[in-house]
């Protein structure tokens, strides 16, 4: 037994998979069903038309709606599936890997992505930070941690704090790392290194996009 859901969004191809993740896992308790996950569509598949039902029932579980607009704070009338599951309104959703809020325009919340850099940026310095080259520990930061800020944000709308506030993380690391809090100093570093701040990446990235 094989159906087809299709989820319709014009930012479906660049935020889909993650959101959707948990469902494949389900599938490894059961024989013979199978949930394939492309681009926006989800194909079920089944041995019979009782496990196919199942299947459906977990995909309504797992959906949430998220409001966004002018009237993004009024309170929303619930929203009843066929099989009686009542979807929930939530304030922040993750989807591939970017949390969106609700609020009057599309928007992006940069808190995970900043934990995340945190987490590895520290990691990387407490290992290796006062062992190995400057040149070394920012190259690592470049490859390894400086994506986990970035990811995703490129299809984001973000405003001038926020993008203000991704390069301060930087900032910081090299406040960190050369032991200074001179404005110019970390400047100098940053353009000698050839260390671009998170606002110029994501003005190239958007280019590519």
């Amino acid at each position: 037994m094989i159906t087809n859901l299709t989820c319709c969004s014009v930012l479906s191809p660049f935020l889909f998979a993650v959101y959707l993740d948990d469902l494949s896992n389900i599938c490894l308790h059961r024989k013979g069903c199978f949930i394939l996950l492309y681009a926006d569509d989800i194909l079920l598949i089944s041995p019979s038309v009782c496990e196919l039902e199942l299947l459906l029932h977990v995909c309504e579980r797992e959906l949430c709606c998220l409001r966004i607009g002018l009237r993004h704070d009024v309170v929303c009338a619930k929203i009843t599936s066929a099989s009686g599951c009542v979807l929930s309104w939530v304030s922040e959703i993750k989807y591939l890997g970017v949390h969106i809020v609700n609020s009057r325009s599309f928007k992006c919340s940069l808190d995970a992505a900043k934990h995340a850099f945190y987490l590895s940026a520290n990691a990387i310095f407490g290992k290796i930070g006062r062992i190995a080259s400057e040149e070394v520990t920012l190259q690592l930061i470049q490859s390894k941690s400086v994506p986990l800020l970035l990811y995703g944000l490129e299809a984001c709308p973000l405003n001038k704090s926020q993008l203000n506030s991704l390069d301060f993380m930087i900032n910081r690391f090299f406040t960190k790392l050369f032991v200074t809090s001179d404005r110019n100093i970390v400047e100098n570093c940053q353009e000698k290194f050839g260390f671009m701040l998170p606002s110029s990446l994501l003005e190239k990235k958007k280019e590519k996009l």
